[in-house]
């Protein structure tokens, strides 16, 4: 697969790597297997899909123990991506950027991964008690005892401010200059997708002026636009998806010429290309800094999601993909 980098200390991934938040937090718990996970996982990095990203409070914590379980033998393949910053209680989230906390976090998910470094330590969101340069600069103290190769900012956008148009990541460009004075920035992991291009207009360019890697979260629009969702199937009541009104019958349905379009573009590629890998060679196509972090839990798409990494757009292709409607339905 296509190596990209991560920031000026020039840390090399595969061009598309693996979410793992499905395979314990938010989606279906009911189609959650360890066994079938574990297989995505090495599935993954056997393809070059080397970058998982994963977090504390998936779960939580159960995440990072089972990417553990692949670790042990084969930290030299993966590069490890995990988050800090929120804590999951019975019935909410709340945020914690205190120092002593952000240092305690790290050896418990040191412990957990059975690793000796995290690659890349985000800031899943910053605590509005304690000064971001604060949080960061415990982070910073990570990196210089050598349990933390780089860090990373998870955005703040259209799902955190739940506004539209320009400036919908004001709030995390604002948090970047800040911290960016303290410590480099590595990378910014923040949603972004043919449904949902709203990155493209401030914070992937504010990314690629400075070589700062960009995390495209949810490429796949939380699996929207892989053709496969079937509009009033449902979702599980512990599905994120169950809750948010793009997922309705009425929008699924209203979305669909988003599917039909990429599917026209795959056509053209050859009967074996997915929309799904249409998607993801999309967000690969906005910069050579950007990683697609398409999430998972099944092998099978493991292997799809990997392939798209081969794909190239053509500018027709591109073209067309900028004329797909715009998604009906907010994120309210």
């Amino acid at each position: 697969m296509e190596r990209r980098t991560i920031g000026a200390g020039a840390l090399a991934v595969g061009a598309v790597g693996l979410g793992c938040m499905p395979m314990s937090w938010a989606y279906s718990g009911s189609r959650q297997r360890g066994d079938e996970s574990l297989r995505a996982v090495h599935r993954a990095l056997d393809l070059g899909s080397t970058l998982l990203d994963t977090a504390d409070m998936y779960g939580p914590f159960t995440n990072e123990l089972l990417l553990g379980r692949v670790l042990k033998q084969r930290r030299a393949d993966a590069f490890v991506s995990t988050k800090v910053g929120l804590l999951v209680g019975e019935q909410h989230i709340v945020a914690n950027g205190r120092p002593g906390y952000v240092k305690r976090a790290c050896d418990a998910s040191l412990r957990r991964l059975q690793a000796d470094v995290i690659d890349l330590y985000q800031l899943h969101r910053a605590d509005p008690e304690v000064p971001v340069e604060e949080t960061w600069g415990a982070m910073a103290e990570l990196v210089r005892a050598g349990k933390v190769r780089a860090l990373g900012l998870c955005a703040v956008g259209a799902r955190g401010g739940r506004r539209s148009g320009a400036g919908l990541y004001d709030g995390t460009l604002r948090q970047l200059q800040r911290v960016q004075q303290v410590f480099p920035v590595a990378a910014v992991e923040a949603e972004l997708s043919v449904w949902s291009p709203e990155a493209l207009r401030a914070l992937l360019p504010w990314c690629e002026a400075r070589g700062v890697g960009f995390l495209a979260a949810m490429p796949l629009g939380n699996g929207f636009l892989t053709g496969t969702l079937t509009p009033g199937e449902g979702f599980e009541p512990d599905d994120l998806r169950a809750r948010h009104p793009r997922f309705t019958a009425e929008m699924m349905a209203a979305n669909q010429p988003i599917v039909a379009g990429l599917r026209r573009i795959a056509r053209r590629h050859g009967e074996h290309v997915t929309p799904a890998q249409v998607a993801l060679a999309w967000v690969l196509a906005q910069g050579r800094h950007v990683i697609a972090l398409p999430g998972t839990k099944q092998e099978r798409w493991a292997v799809e999601n990997a392939a798209a990494g081969d794909l190239r757009l053509t500018g027709e292709d591109l073209a067309e993909a900028s004329l797909l409607p715009a998604a009906q339905g907010s994120w309210e």
